[in-house]
C-alpha cells in the first residue's frame, strides 16, 4: 500500500488532493490522506469583506468534507507538530502518520521581521479568526469613540494603521474606508467624517509590487482620493501600545495597528533539515521536490522554487498550479514516467479598492475603475467553491445595497490599551 499524505487544506493542498484523487483514486494499492488543522477551505480574497461586515464569515468558507463529496480520499483534522523526514513520519497533536509520498502545503504566516512590539500590540490578518477579531475590534473602538467628548482622543481612537502595501494591505484598507464612510459615520451619531483616519505604511518604494506600475499608481491615486494616507519608503521600526514608530524616530498615535506585511514559511517547516530561503520557506526544485528528499513535494506559500521566482509568488493561482503539478508528478513517479517542470507565470493581477473601483491586469489587458470592479466581483464569485457559497455571497452583496451592515460585536475583543488610557472612568462605566 502506497500512502500519499497532503499537509494543509488551503488552495494548494486541496488542488493537489483533487488531482491525486482523479489520477490515483481508483487504485486499491494507493491511500490518500489530507491533514489540516481547519476543516474548511478559506476563500482568502474575500477576507477583507469580513472585516468590513460586507459578507458573513461562514459564507467564504467551504467544509473540506463537502468539497470531498463522494471522492475516496480520507480527511483528518489535526495539527502538524513536526515532520521526521528520515523516518517518513508526520507527528500530529493526536498521534503520528507514516507516508510514502508527502506534499507540504501548510502555507505561510505573516512575519514580524524581528520588529519589537508586533506580536504584542498588532493584529495579524491571515485567518478567518483574524478577520472576525478585527471586525469586532473596529466596532469596539467606534462604540467608545461615539461618546468621547474630546475630539483629539476620538480621532486617536479611530486612527487605524495597516502595515504592508501588498495585495492584502491595500484591499483591506480600501474595505475599511468603505466601512467607516458607509456605515460607522452614518450610524454612530458621535462620529463625524473627519474623526477617523486610515493610514497605510509600506517599507518599499511602491505599493502593490508585481502589479504594472501604471495600475499601481492608479490604485494609489484612488486610495488618496478616498482620504487614505499612503506612505511608501516608510519602514515601521517599533509597534507600541497606541502608536507605531516609523524610521526609528517619529511616533504616530493610532487606535489599532494591523500587520499585513509579507509571507514567511510555516513554523513547522523551519525545523526541517533542508534548505530554506531568507523567509523560512522550503526550497524545492523545478519538479517541486525537496532535493534531498525526492519523495517530498512542496506547494504554495510554504515553498520557493529554485531559479523560478515568477513561479514562487505567494498568490492563489501559483498555489493551484503547484498543487496540480505536484499531484501530476507523484502519479508520474509511481508509474515510472518522467516528471514535468513548473512553467507557471502570472496571467493577471486583480486588486479591489473598495466599492465600485478596482485595477485589473489580465492577459496583457490593463483597465481600472467601475468595469474592473465588476470584473473582480464576477471572477471571485465564480471562483468560490460551490453554488451555495456563490449564492450566499451574492446575496450578501445585494443586501448591502439595501440594508445597513451589521455592527453587532460577536465575541469579546480585549479592550485595547489606548481605550483604557484615553477614556474617562465614567465612559468605561457607561460602556
Amino acid at each position: 500500500m502506497t500512502r500519499i499524505v497532503v499537509l494543509g487544506g488551503g488552495f494548494g493542498g486541496i488542488e493537489a488532493m483533487r488531482v491525486l484523487e482523479r489520477k490515483l483514486g481508483g487504485r486499491a494499492d494507493v491511500e490518500l490522506l489530507l491533514i489540516s488543522d481547519n476543516n474548511y477551505l478559506l476563500f482568502t480574497p474575500l477576507l477583507p469583506q469580513v472585516a468590513s461586515s460586507l459578507v458573513e464569515p461562514r459564507h467564504i468558507v467551504q467544509p473540506i468534507r463537502d468539497i470531498r463529496g463522494s471522492r475516496r480520499f480520507r480527511f483528518r483534522r489535526d495539527r502538524v507538530d513536526g515532520i521526521d523526514l528520515a523516518a517518513r513520519r508526520v507527528h500530529l497533536a493526536e498521534g503520528s502518520v507514516e507516508y510514502d509520498r508527502l506534499v507540504l502545503a501548510l502555507g505561510g504566516i505573516t512575519p514580524s521581521f524581528g520588529i519589537p512590539g508586533v506580536d504584542a500590540h498588532a493584529l495579524n490578518y491571515k485567518s478567518l479568526e483574524d478577520g472576525v477579531l478585527l471586525r469586532d475590534h473596529l466596532i469596539d473602538l467606534a462604540e467608545h469613540a461615539d461618546h468621547e467628548p474630546d475630539p483629539a482622543a476620538r480621532r486617536r481612537l479611530l486612527t487605524i494603521c495597516v502595515v504592508g502595501g501588498g495585495y492584502t494591505g491595500v484591499e483591506l484598507i480600501a474595505e475599511l474606508q468603505d466601512f467607516f464612510e458607509s456605515y460607522l459615520v452614518r450610524r454612530y451619531r458621535g462620529i463625524e467624517a473627519g474623526d477617523y483616519r486610515l493610514l497605510l505604511l509600506e517599507a518599499g518604494r511602491e505599493i502593490l509590487r508585481g502589479v504594472h506600475p501604471t495600475l499601481a499608481e492608479r490604485a494609489r491615486a484612488s486610495l488618496g482620493r478616498e482620504g487614505i494616507d499612503v506612505r511608501t519608503g516608510t519602514p515601521v521600526t517599533r509597534v507600541l501600545e497606541g502608536a507605531v514608530e516609523i524610521q526609528g524616530a517619529e511616533q504616530i498615535p493610532v487606535g489599532l495597528t494591523i500587520w499585513a506585511a509579507g509571507v514567511k514559511g510555516h513554523p513547522v517547516l523551519a525545523d526541517l533539515p533542508v534548505e530554506h530561503d531568507r523567509l523560512g520557506r522550503v526550497v524545492v526544485d523545478a519538479h517541486l521536490r525537496v532535493p534531498a528528499h525526492p519523495e517530498v513535494y512542496g506547494v504554495g506559500d510554504a515553498v520557493t522554487i529554485q531559479g523560478r521566482p515568477e513561479a514562487s509568488i505567494p498568490i492563489i493561482p501559483a498555489a493551484l498550479a503547484h498543487g496540480r503539478l505536484a499531484a501530476d508528478n507523484i502519479a508520474a513517479d509511481l508509474a515510472g514516467r518522467p516528471l514535468e517542470t513548473i512553467e507557471f507565470r502570472p496571467q493577471g493581477m486583480l486588486v479591489s479598492l473598495g466599492e465600485r473601483y478596482a485595477v485589473v491586469e489580465i492577459m496583457g489587458l490593463r483597465f481600472s475603475g467601475y468595469a474592473a470592479w465588476l470584473f473582480w466581483n464576477a471572477l471571485h464569485l465564480y471562483k468560490l467553491v460551490g453554488l451555495r457559497k456563490q449564492l450566499q455571497v451574492a446575496l450578501d452583496w445585494s443586501l448591502a445595497r439595501v440594508f445597513p451592515r451589521d455592527s453587532a460585536i460577536m465575541g469579546r475583543p480585549p479592550r485595547c490599551a489606548i481605550c483604557a488610557r484615553v477614556l474617562r472612568p465614567r465612559h468605561r462605566d457607561a460602556a
